[in-house]
């Protein structure tokens, strides 16, 4: 069986952001064929094409973990009716300068929690366009708008309602059956 290297990007920079006990959520139950490493952003600066020609050194490591990933889930809140500016932020210098884009050809999936009743969907939504303009194949189904209510996932990563339980594990299975499709579809470039 191969053995996939999902890097996670967690669109909250918050410490006991409800995203990153979503994440614990999806890694526990997600199939053995996936191995996760976040792929933290929270000390990138602004984004400007001034640094194209010497990218900084937490710029290179965060894009070579990307490119070093065989597919990227993000998990995201809604701010504002999209995604959390630091966020956008790293996609940013991952898929810049133009051409050393990180994330052209690799799959991804997205998802998020809010307490809100519609989940994350409008920021997904804008996530997706970006994503599709940066050439990185999405599962998009099945969809998971989570709405978070407390104690939903337990700080360790447990879900306490058996649907939801059953909604994340089935998400999870997807998007290896879609890593798995993409990567024979679209080899990675060496």
């Amino acid at each position: 069986m191969t053995k996939y290297q999902v890097g996670y990007l967690i669109g909250s920079l918050a410490t006991r952001s409800i995203n990153r006990t979503l994440s614990k959520a999806l890694i526990r139950l997600a199939p053995q064929a996936l191995a996760f490493t976040e792929i933290p952003f929270r000390d990138l600066p602004l984004y400007s094409w001034d640094y194209d020609e010497d990218y900084p050194e937490v710029a290179r490591a965060f894009k070579a973990a990307i490119k070093s990933s065989d597919a990227i889930l993000f998990i995201t809140p809604e701010y504002n009716r999209s995604i959390p500016g630091a966020l956008k932020n790293a996609i940013d210098w991952a898929s810049r300068p133009y051409g050393t884009n990180a994330f052209a050809r690799k799959p991804t999936a997205v998802i998020g929690a809010s307490p809100g009743a519609i989940g994350t969907a409008v920021a997904q939504q804008s996530l997706r366009s970006v994503l599709g303009f940066l050439n990185a194949p999405q599962m998009n189904a099945p969809e998971a708008y989570i709405q978070f209510k407390p104690g939903l996932i337990t700080e360790e990563g447990e879900v306490t309602n058996a649907s939801t339980e059953e909604f994340l594990r089935h998400f999870m299975a997807e998007f290896h059956i879609f890593i798995e499709h993409v990567l024979t579809a679209l080899p990675r470039e060496e």
